[in-house]
């Protein structure tokens, strides 16, 4: 049993209950284990090479170099293990934002809380568009209706009513003054008193929580995926080659120890083919890029969301609260008959709700206030029932039991209250021009009557059945946001179009467009007439319509896959519940963060937690900004894997023995803990280009390995290969016993190569030095790029050169691998020049 204590729970009943009841959430996948996450990175084909590989030193009797070896594996584990860490910690910090909340009454103040923390005995405030967190009795009402079809299966929403006692009991199935979790508000609002919470409620009971989506790969997880597949393939065949090659040269060897060298020199190839930094790279771009999004207030759910973003060619938006500011004002009233100008304002105070939350019908209300009609003169009678607002009516009313009469009091869009109401069509269309004329002014214009009947038998059922005395019209103005204009001028520069989805009069939305400079703004397709065209009919007109007026749920979801039909990626933004399906079937579904409902919120890909235009457009900047770095990450590590490749592959097929080789397993593994961080840390900084937002939407199909990126990443790393290998050869036919040296020549061009690579393909159009110079202040590119620059010199002039097979440079030699690194690279520099 429960009472109701109006001022809500004190903080110490909020701890008791909560320690009682713990917190609201249905039961939860268990988490994978640590250590689960380190086997699953072991087991990855090349960590499992490099262990092979310590072993065989080991089982040769050199455990110094085994050590070195496994040094290193733990190293480039422990950069994996961090990465993943820091993807982990950054993406649950990105749930946590987008949490469900609730309003709730504590300590006699309302706030907003985090739906798991919800207790028995919270007064929660729900409204329009929210998703019931908790089971609970109904102790409030206002026009509250509720869709329980996750639950009992019915798709026909249910009228609440007030529990009518002040005692609560917890019995009987599927009450109309019960309110059940996993359910959703479709109007009204209402104050509930929470009964169950977590696995106690009716939706935990029945466990819909086993119902888990499968997460799908987006179509890039599949392209990098396809890509390390084939890298691998291409590395098992060249181990066996290798493998062959290197025994059969190697003859002069005891047939284990031929064995053992062809098998280091075919790990050797392996690990210098497979690719395994672009899983992490995809994962680290993206999830670096969600947490830098949210800092901008645009909130990504799901990663594949960021790249998309990039592709985007169409945005369809909403005109209230996206264009608009959405903070309307009743500007003008046209009362049909000048005597009766108070009465048009009394009555269309009485057609709103009584606690509003729409800002059309607050803005009527602080007009009345402002003309005499209080809150308290208007709502002092008796509600006897009301019409609730639809999407087909387009209208509302209540029937008041008022002045010893019952007022029948309604308002909604002109075409609705003027088919109902008891005028001549001539004295209609009269009205009607007037309606143009305010529309035209960019005024959303909105129409009340009233009918006056002697008893309760007299009340129509449905709205549609009054017959309505005409009053008079309203006028409100939402005025465009500021900076609207520059943003849909950047949209159009980008080659993205911006079209507006309203349920407004479309000469309004048509005024409203040409202010804030959405193209063809003449034209705009009505609901009425969308539903004359077939789907073909309508994926040929929205080739020449920016506009859509008078439009449903329905009518939006038809929009969308028109586009989608012509080959765009559509963005759509909503913030009811209505537009929930339209959210999900569009490529990008955007809900509002502040006014959105907690069901546009649930169905979307992204939420703008500022409600602002500019954020979208700043969101597709950085989605272009991600893709173009990923691509740049993609392609660096392709350049950078060829010269390592072809030096494994080349060394056994000259001939050059075993213990001679330019790379051996251990260098491999130190290049790894270069290409890692260089790769996913410094690139992922990289701020865009300059035209990024000048060129149309990429193709959503294009390949993330283009065949130009192809063709210039085998180049680069052809020039790459030629220079350091040059070196290292050169240096060996000078003297065959000084392979070290050799070594360290070809490794120091190698790695200074890698530095400057970094610079010059951080950019298409910059050059290298001006892409550095653009990061100059950023501490973290200083430390990665500086540290691997001062490790090299570690490995030359430090004591465990001796260890890794290498020998100290002189300053000339130094000198020389420097200068021949940066002409590998900077050539293409001079390419860019010629571009431009």
């Amino acid at each position: 049993m429960k009472s109701i204590n109006w001022q809500g729970l004190t903080l110490e009943e909020i701890e008791e209950r909560q320690r009682k009841f713990g917190l609201n959430q249905l039961e939860k996948k268990e988490k994978e284990p640590f250590y689960m996450k380190v086997l699953t990175i072991i087991l990855e084909p090349m960590f499992m090479l490099l262990i092979v590989a310590a072993l065989i030193y080991f089982f040769l009797g050199e455990p110094f170099d085994g050590g070195i070896m496994l040094t290193f594996v733990v190293a480039i584990i422990a950069i994996e293990i961090f990465q993943e860490w820091k993807t982990d910690q950054t993406l649950n910090a990105l749930k946590d934002l987008s949490a469900p909340k609730i309003n709730v009454i504590r300590n006699n103040t309302t706030t907003e809380i985090l739906s798991e923390q919800l207790v028995p005995g919270d007064l929660m405030l729900i409204e329009e568009g929210v998703k019931i967190p908790a089971d609970g009795f109904v102790i409030k009402a206002n026009d509250l209706r509720i869709n329980e079809s996750s639950l009992t299966g019915e798709p026909e929403a249910v009228w609440k009513k007030v529990t009518k006692s002040e005692v609560f009991k917890e019995e009987g199935y599927w009450r109309d003054d019960y309110v059940y979790a996993g359910t959703l508000v479709t109007t009204g609002s209402g104050t509930i008193l929470i009964s169950n919470t977590g696995t106690n409620t009716e939706y935990g009971k029945i466990g819909k929580h086993l119902a888990t989506a499968k997460e799908i790969p987006s179509p890039l997880d599949k392209q990098i995926g396809k890509l390390v597949k084939v890298c691998t393939i291409v590395a098992i065949i060249l181990l066996l080659l290798v493998a062959a090659v290197t025994f059969f040269n190697d003859n002069n060897l005891a047939l284990k120890d031929r064995i053992i060298q062809s098998i280091l020199s075919g790990i050797t190839i392996a690990m210098a083919l497979i690719p395994e930094e672009f899983p992490v790279v995809l994962t680290v771009f993206l999830s670096m890029g969600a947490w830098r999004l949210a800092k901008k207030k645009s909130l990504i759910r799901k990663l594949s969301a960021v790249e998309t973003m990039g592709a985007l060619s169409v945005l369809a938006v909403d005109k209230t609260g996206t264009i608009t500011e959405n903070q309307m004002t009743v500007t003008k009233m046209w009362p049909f008959d000048p005597k009766i100008e108070d009465r048009l304002n009394e009555v269309m105070g009485l057609a709103s709700e009584i606690d509003p939350y729409d800002p059309m019908e607050i803005a009527i209300l602080e007009y009345d206030e402002k003309h005499s009609w209080s809150k308290e003169r208007l709502f002092n009678s008796p509600l006897v029932t009301e019409y609730p607002f639809t999407d087909e009516l387009k209208m509302m009313g209540h029937v008041w039991d008022r002045n010893n009469q019952l007022e029948i009091t309604a308002k909604g869009s002109p075409e609705s209250i003027l088919a109902i109401s008891n005028l001549s069509q001539e004295t209609k269309e009269d009205i009607r021009t007037k309606i143009n004329i305010f529309a035209k002014e960019g005024l959303r214009v909105i129409a009340v009557g009233e009918q006056i009947v002697s008893t309760k038998n007299d009340i129509p059922e449905t709205l549609e059945q009054c017959t309505l005395t005409f009053l008079g019209l309203i006028c409100l103005s939402d005025p465009p946001r500021k900076g609207i204009k520059a943003d849909i001028e950047d949209c159009r520069k980008a080659g993205i179009k911006v079209v507006m989805i309203t349920g407004d009069n479309g000469i309004t939305a048509s005024s409203i467009a040409k202010k804030v400079g959405i193209q063809n703004a003449d034209d705009f397709l009505t609901g009425h007439e969308l539903d004359q065209l077939d789907d073909k009919e309508l994926a040929e007109k929205v080739h020449a319509i920016n506009i859509f007026s008078r439009v449903t749920p329905e009518h939006k979801m038809r929009i969308v896959k028109a586009f989608k039909a012509n080959g765009d990626v559509v963005a759509m933004t909503g913030d009811g519940v209505n537009d929930a399906p339209a959210l999900k079937y569009a490529d990008i579904g955007i809900a509002m963060g502040k006014r959105g409902s907690e069901v546009s919120r649930e169905a979307a890909d992204l939420i703008l937690l500022d409600d602002n235009f500019s954020t979208i457009v700043n969101t597709v900047r950085d989605g272009r900004r991600i893709y173009d770095n990923i691509k740049k990450a993609i392609g660096y590590i392709f350049v950078i894997h060829i010269p390592i490749a072809l030096t494994a592959l080349l060394g056994p097929l000259l001939g050059i023995p075993q213990v001679a080789l330019f790379l051996l397993p251990v260098h491999v593994v130190l290049l790894e803990l270069v290409i890692d961080p260089t790769c996913s840390i410094v690139l992922e900084r990289q701020p865009s280009e300059q035209d990024i937002m000048t060129r149309p939407p990429r193709d959503p199909k294009e390949n993330i390995l283009t065949r130009t990126l192809f063709i210039k990443s085998v180049i680069q790393g052809l020039a790459i290969f030629i220079t350091s290998f040059g070196a290292y050869y050169f240096t060996l036919q000078q003297n065959l016993a000084n392979d070290e040296l050799a070594r360290t020549m070809g490794m120091t061009v190698l790695i200074t190569a890698n530095l400057f690579l970094v610079q010059v393909n951080s950019s298409t159009k910059l050059l290298g030095i001006q892409t550095f110079l653009k990061l100059r202040r950023d501490k973290v590119t200083w430390l990665i790029l500086g540290g691997t620059f001062l490790s090299l010199v570690a490995l030359i002039y430090s004591p465990i050169n001796g260890f890794l097979d290498l020998a100290p440079l002189s300053i000339k030699q130094l000198f020389t691998c420097v200068l021949l690194g940066m002409v590998s690279v900077c050539w293409y520099d001079i390419v860019k020049l010629v571009k431009r």
